[in-house]
């Protein structure tokens, strides 16, 4: 009890005590004492001047620069001048200085807690104190405390020289350290060692230090060199947008700015105006922004894996280390907030015996009541400044790890991809880095919750003694039972995410192949997959969200449990309680019933942080490609510009046979080296190895100069097309020209609606085959590499456009380049130098093509296939007299005739096919084409976006999805009567207990502590009920709208697919889908419990002194005013949040499924700043967002304030005895949660519409256009249809628009055949390659069909339509990657299975379709011709008789290009 004392005691000293005890110091402290303060308030009066001068003169420059800054260029802010960069370079005297000044300040913060600890010795001892010896030590450690940090400002503001009033400070620190030394050696000579004390310890060691110190005040200069370049000057963002370009005023705003977040004022004044823009959001400052924490982040991550390769490293650990400054920053504010917010819990119990009658000093009531508001106060500005300073960590943290997780997208090697596919990616970028973002708002409650519970018990200690060891006990209780909870929340988030992880993979599979699932009409096959995968993580999910229901309860209960034993223990113990004691201990038990409310959210979060953590860890370490796969020489340094020794590659390591094996090859520079070989021999994989791509097991590759790859499956980025051939490199209009007449593209841009500048759908989708080739070839031409990797070009072309390539582009363009090109076309082979055959991944022979022809095996099997093929032909003989340009070709021997066409020959052909239309025509179809362009839309648009409120009927919607809205209504009720309970139990206590000690309880002490259990154990049940009714209205809600949702998106029509790039479905089924899912059911709930509880409050309070209603009700107008103020740019900043998300994404999918094509270019690190300029796009709004719900927060905390102030000045100012004391303490008990509650309120209103956005959202997409129903009753066919295969397409138009009709001409055509369909496996050639498997049909597919090659794949497709069994057999380019020979088998194998089934075939092969019974010829969207073959080839004119004959012209003879 003497601690008691001495704390009471110390409480009551009165002024004209303390000024005697102070004025009783010797004088040489006592001056000490006096300068330091009176310095430190120059200090301070020289700051607030300062920024009072900044702001005045920044208002001023924004008056007379505005008409300037449009037309300004971006420049990098250095804080010298326009255009000036600075170099900063920290000298020895510097650091040495800053040394010097800590070191002091260690000593003096030494001296202080060792006189503490001897003060707090004799209080516990009884003796008498003289707590006037830590003025001294007290008084110069904060001195030290301005002058260390003032130094180290120094640093960061690139001073040369030392501030004069530091330099000053320094100097009388040096003299009064003399002066002092002078006085304790003539005591230490009179007295001896009894004179020693820590001051006179601490004087003698900073003696040093203060020397040099003054030594450098004399001189000034701070040895900080600045080097200084105004003719440099660099942009802020390479792609940033020209609109904006003014950066963050957070980044240089002033002291006061920053504390009342005032910088973000004229961003909130323009959106109150009008809906903001991207444009109208400033750019970050430079340490905000993804590169500078990227770069933080993965440097510290790669030093921990390099500095123990063998120890797993710890991607937490590399976070900490990267961003503890920013965290540690927090933690001090954290601390701050943490001890003012206990200042009123401690003082109630004055402030009740005050309103008592018992005044222990004069105007005590007002000096309360001023420390009271002086602590909320502080608590107002520290939590403001806390939790913006953990959103921007979390901000920092969320780019860092995106950017990382995209770098490995792109570096990840063959066997890791297998391991993670791009939706599993997709999800470690939006859920698990965005958990591991979100952990920073849980960092410090680890340590915090600690603080928190010393705190209190040193309150309970004083209200109630020793029961507070109780208190202990029953926290630690509360706390500990959490552990197994934790252990079940882990494991149910571990479960939760694998089944997420499954589902978004099967997703972005079915959205990346939608229309073959239409086509096929097997979308709702896979909608129900989908739905099953969805059904298996909402399984989890439930587990998941009961068990945290379950966890709220308990917490909520703990803070109540905790009540209860303390009272009772305090009762039980004989202890007399008060009313002051209660309602401090309540006060107490308030606030740290947040963090133990909190607790299983913690808990829940760090579960689900770790897990989070290890699957990113996980991928960050998978396996990368080889660096030392290829060896990369600078162009000129070596003979040969590709050399392979005794290469072995092998993309499975497992596998004991491997894909590439005894590979050695020289190509000179300037060559042109074919390969070719049967489907599956390796020649994709051969490109592949001289790429790095397939992992080497052993031998040398190395290339000469740059290179550019051309993928056999085509890689078109979303954009124009324009950019999809530059490709990052500046426009050359010349080479541009020049590129486009050599890839055979100029007709293709002048029938496109805006030419050059169409928009390409996601993947390519509004191009044709041809076109993508063609484009991905004017890609890597324009590039101008120095070696050209080509894998299989000409499949997708026709006949002339493939011979127009071939000249234009490999013997012309690439005349002087290094080029290997993969074939399948026997044409194509004797103009290369050198050919090289494949099989079974070896070359088995290389040479010219006479060399190879005389050779025979594989290569002679090849060409003897392509003869086969021609000769199959039957093609009639036009007479000279008939046509000037044809050429005769006689039919079975066609393939043993030299043809003697020449280049002239094949320019004349190629000119007459296009010469089929008039001049006139083409003419009036070039203009009606431009007259169109400047009208029509592209094919993808912007992503649309709600502007304004959120719709009522959005909320409505999202009410009536669970159980139509019953649920609601228990939901409040529920927290209602919790409320009324809790109220009830407080009222209790504090009418119970006697006001005073000494007084009479007015009940006895069972009854007061059985009816208080009543009452706060029954509130604690509605807590249950609320909880588990959040989780069953979410749960059911969550499932009805995705469920709506998705049934809607796989019902929309392809157009939609078409036009909308996956990303930003990809965007709503996880971002938004979690979001539902996981946080606004208990957004939702919380908002209603803030809502409940501030009603509770303002009624507690106006039950006491209704006066305050004249504050209230003009503080909720005010309220409501700034809460709609907010929300008109706060409501804007998220929906442009959410839309910036989805090209992240997107670009994400992209490189993953383009990322060998971006490595082949070496443009890895364009694509990183690509993405990183995204994220800056995504994370300006985001900041600005996060900083607007403080500053609302920030503005209704103080307005609150001041209303508690009021209602403090109106108690104090009440005649003692006109209202009841205990009832005041119990409104100030609740004033004092009145701005934390009404901030919480405030901010619980603005996320639910905030995060309502994804519902909206949601909605958008469960609204989209349906496609004609799948089953029409009426037109239902019979269940043998189609019983004669036919096709009729009458009067048919189509287009990627629908104002655009001019794509298709008005034509009628039928076709009839009598069906028939026999599935076989062997028929597709695919049985061998099966069998050779060790897993047969079990082989596994992995994503995209990757393991497979590219005609596999095609013949898998093959495979799958015999397998069918339909009446009509549409073949799109089916055999178009497969070699001469397996076509030809495959096509005897249709001609015979599929002899009574209708069969469509879409092909550039000719052989493939001239024995069709009809022909249907297109040119420029237009029926050409439509008639049977035989017909056609009779017809001079005809344009399929050029075709052939070009085809034929160019594969029998073999022409010299």
């Amino acid at each position: 009890m003497g601690s008691t004392y001495w704390v009471d005691s110390h409480n009551r000293l009165s002024f004209q005590t303390a000024f005697r005890a102070i004025h009783g110091l010797p004088e040489l402290e006592l001056a000490s004492i006096c300068v330091n303060l009176t310095l430190f308030l120059v200090f301070l009066l020289i700051i607030s001047a300062r920024q009072l001068f900044v702001c005045v003169g920044r208002i001023r420059l924004l008056k007379d620069d505005a008409p300037s800054v449009a037309g300004s260029s971006p420049v990098r802010r250095t804080g010298v001048g326009d255009g000036e960069t600075r170099d900063v370079v920290v000298g020895t005297i510097f650091k040495f200085s800053l040394f010097c000044c800590f070191y002091v300040l260690f000593l003096q913060f030494l001296a202080l807690g060792y006189d503490g600890i001897v003060l707090v010795r004799e209080a516990v001892s009884g003796e008498v104190q003289e707590w006037t010896v830590l003025c001294l030590p007290a008084s110069q450690g904060l001195a030290w405390l301005v002058l260390s940090f003032w130094t180290l400002h120094c640093k960061f503001t690139a001073c040369e020289k030392f501030p004069l009033l530091l330099r000053l400070w320094w100097l009388f620190s040096f003299l009064m350290c003399l002066f002092t030394l002078y006085v304790d050696g003539r005591s230490l000579l009179a007295e001896g060692y009894g004179h020693l004390s820590a001051p006179v310890l601490v004087n003698f060691a900073a003696t040093p230090a203060l020397a040099f110190l003054c030594f450098i005040a004399i001189r000034g200069a701070t040895g900080i060199l600045v080097m200084r370049n105004s003719d440099l000057q660099e942009p802020l963002l390479l792609e940033e947008d020209s609109a904006c370009l003014r950066i963050t005023p957070y980044s240089d705003a002033g002291f006061f700015s920053v504390l009342t977040l005032s910088w973000l004022n004229p961003l909130l004044s323009t959106g109150a105006k009008r809906p903001l823009e991207l444009k109208d959001i400033p750019l970050l400052a430079p340490q905000d922004r993804a590169k500078a924490n990227y770069k933080l982040l993965n440097s510290n991550w790669e030093k921990m894996k390099a500095e123990n390769p063998s120890k797993q490293p710890s991607l937490a650990w590399a976070i900490l280390k990267s961003f503890w400054r920013e965290a540690f920053r927090n933690a001090i504010f954290a601390m701050l907030n943490t001890v003012v917010s206990y200042v009123g819990p401690y003082l109630i119990s004055y402030f009740v015996e005050y309103l008592g009658g018992k005044e222990t000093f004069r105007h005590e009531g007002y000096i309360l009541a001023g420390i009271f508001f002086s602590a909320k106060l502080a608590e107002t500005f520290t939590t403001r400044q806390w939790y913006l300073g953990v959103d921007i960590l979390g901000m920092h943290v969320r780019s860092a790890l995106t950017a990382m997780v995209y770098r490995k997208g792109l570096k990840l090697s063959s066997t890791s991809k297998q391991s993670h596919t791009s939706g599993e990616i997709v999800n470690y970028m939006a859920v698990d880095v965005q958990r591991v973002g979100d952990y920073s708002w849980y960092l410090h409650d680890i340590w915090m919750l600690p603080l928190q519970i010393i705190l209190a018990l040193a309150i309970l200690y004083k209200n109630v003694g020793i029961a507070a060891v109780a208190t202990l006990l029953a926290t630690i209780f509360s706390i500990v039972v959490t552990i197994p909870l934790a252990r079940m929340q882990e494991n149910y988030q571990d479960k939760l995410m694998a089944a997420k992880d499954e589902r978004m993979r099967k997703t972005s599979e079915c959205l990346r192949n939608m229309r073959i699932l239409k086509l096929q009409a097997w979308e709702d096959r896979y909608r129900r997959e989908l739905e099953d995968m969805r059904s298996v993580e909402f399984k989890w999910l439930q587990k998941a969200l009961y068990s945290q229901s379950f966890i709220t309860f308990f917490f909520w209960s703990s803070p109540i449990f905790v009540a209860v034993v303390t009272f009772g223990t305090s009762i039980m113990l004989g202890g007399q309680l008060t009313a002051g004691g209660v309602l401090s201990s309540l006060a107490t038990f308030r606030i740290l019933q947040e963090p133990l409310r909190n607790f299983p959210d913690l808990v829940s979060m760090m579960a689900q942080t770790k897990v989070s953590l290890d699957r990113l860890s996980t991928f960050l370490q998978e396996e990368e490609l080889q660096e030392d796969a290829t060896i990369v020489l600078p162009r000129g340094t070596a003979a040969f510009a590709i050399e392979i020794k005794d290469g072995e590659f092998c993309w499975t390591p497992s596998v004991p046979r491997p894909t590439l094996s005894g590979i050695e090859m020289k190509v000179q520079i300037g060559m042109r080296v074919a390969v070719c070989g049967k489907v599956g021999s390796g020649k994709s994989s051969f490109l592949s190895c001289i790429l790095g791509e397939i992992p080497k097991i052993s031998g040398e590759v190395r290339v000469c100069g740059t290179a550019a790859y051309v993928p056999q499956s085509a890689w078109i980025q979303s954009g124009n097309i324009e950019e999809n051939i530059l490709f990052g490199s500046p426009m050359d209009k010349a080479k541009y020209k020049s590129v486009i007449h050599a890839c055979s593209l100029k007709k293709d841009l002048e029938l496109f609606s805006h030419g050059d500048q169409t928009i390409i759908g996601d993947r390519g989708i509004n191009l044709s085959g041809g076109q993508k080739q063609r484009v991905q070839l004017a890609r890597a031409l324009y590039q101008d590499a120095d070696v050209y990797l080509l894998d299989d070009p000409f499949s997708a072309v026709d006949a002339h456009t493939g011979s127009e390539l071939f000249k234009e582009y490999i013997l012309t363009a690439l005349a002087a380049k290094t080029v290997i090109y993969v074939t399948h076309q026997v044409e194509f082979l004797p103009a290369a130098d050198l050919i090289l055959v494949l099989k079974e991944g070896q070359i088995t022979q290389a040479g010219k093509y006479e060399e190879l022809l005389r050779a025979g095996t594989d290569f002679r099997s090849l060409v003897c296939a392509h003869q086969e093929a021609i000769g199959s032909m039957d093609i009639p003989t036009h007479s000279s007299e008939d046509s000037d340009e044809g050429v005769a070709l006689d039919g079975p021997t066609i393939h043993h005739k030299i043809c003697e066409a020449s280049v002239s020959n094949v320019d004349n052909l190629a000119k007459e096919v296009q010469e089929t239309a008039s001049s006139s025509d083409k003419k009036a179809i070039k203009e009606k084409k431009k007259a169109k362009r400047s009208r029509k839309k592209q094919l993808v648009q912007e992503e649309e976006r709600v502007r304004g409120r959120v719709s009522m009927k959005v909320y409505l919607s999202y009410m009536a999805a669970a159980y139509k809205g019953m649920l609601v209504p228990l939901i409040i009720l529920s927290q209602a009567l919790f409320q009324f309970l809790q109220i009830a139990s407080n009222w209790w206590m504090a009418w119970a207990n006697p006001q005073m000690e000494g007084g009479n309880p007015k009940v006895s002490p069972m009854v007061l502590l059985g009816v208080y259990m009543g009452l706060a154990f029954g509130s604690s049940v509605f807590i249950l009920a609320r909880a588990v009714l959040v989780a069953t209205f979410g749960l059911a809600a969550a499932q009805k709208l995705f469920l709506m949702m998705l049934r809607c998106v796989f019902r929309a029509p392809m157009s939609f697919f078409d036009s909308t790039p996956a990303g930003r479905i990809l965007n709503r089924v996880s971002i938004d889908q979690s979001v539902v899912d996981l946080d606004i059911p208990f957004r939702l709930g919380g908002f209603a419990s803030t809502t409940i509880q501030l009603i509770g409050i303002v009624a507690v309070m106006t039950q006491v002194t209704w006066q305050i209603l004249l504050l209230v009700i003009p503080m909720a107008v005010a309220c409501l005013w700034m809460q709609k103020y907010y929300m008109a740019s706060s409501r804007e900043l998220v929906r442009i949040v959410s839309i910036q998300k989805s090209p992240i994404f997107h670009l994400f999918g992209e490189s993953i499924a383009g990322a060998a094509t971006i490595r082949g270019f070496g443009q890895e690190k364009r694509f990183m700043k690509r993405n990183l300029y995204l994220l800056d796009c995504f994370t300006r709004p985001f900041f600005c967002s996060l900083a607007a719900i403080e500053w609302l927060c920030l503005r209704m905390e103080l307005l609150s304030t001041f209303v508690f102030a009021f209602c403090m000045l109106l108690l104090v100012s009440f005649p003692q005895g006109s209202i009841d004391p205990s009832m005041a303490g119990l409104a100030v008990t609740y004033g004092l949660n009145l701005n934390a509650r009404l901030s919480r309120w405030v901010l619980s209103f603005c996320k639910v519409e905030n995060k309502i956005i994804s519902i909206e959202r949601i909605y958008q997409y469960s609204q989209i256009q349906s496609e004609a129903p799948a089953v029409i009753e009426q037109s239902r066919p019979p269940s043998t249809w189609p019983e004669t295969g036919a096709i009729d397409m009458i009067d048919l138009k189509l287009s990627w628009w629908e104002e655009d009709w001019d794509c298709w001409e008005n034509r009628e055509w039928e076709v009839y055949i009598d069906p028939g369909l026999v599935p076989a496996l062997d028929k597709s050639q695919l049985g061998d390659v099966i069998r050779e498997k060790d897993e047969k049909l079990d082989a596994p597919v992995l994503e995209s069909g990757d393991n497979w090659s590219v005609g596999q794949r095609q013949l898998v497709a093959l495979g799958r339509a015999l397998l069918k069994q339909a009446r009509i057999l549409v073949l799109d380019e089916a055999t178009a990657s497969v070699d001469t020979a397996t076509d030809n088998l495959i096509q005897k194998i249709i001609r015979t299975e599929f002899k009574n089934c209708t069969v469509c075939t879409i092909a550039h092969r000719i052989p493939t379709v001239i024995d069709s019974d009809l022909v249907l010829v297109l040119s420029d969207g237009r029926v050409a011709e439509f008639d049977a073959p035989m017909r056609l080839l009779e017809d001079k004119s005809s344009m399929f008789l050029k075709l052939v004959t070009e085809y034929s012209s160019r594969s029998s003879g073999i022409p010299d290009f």
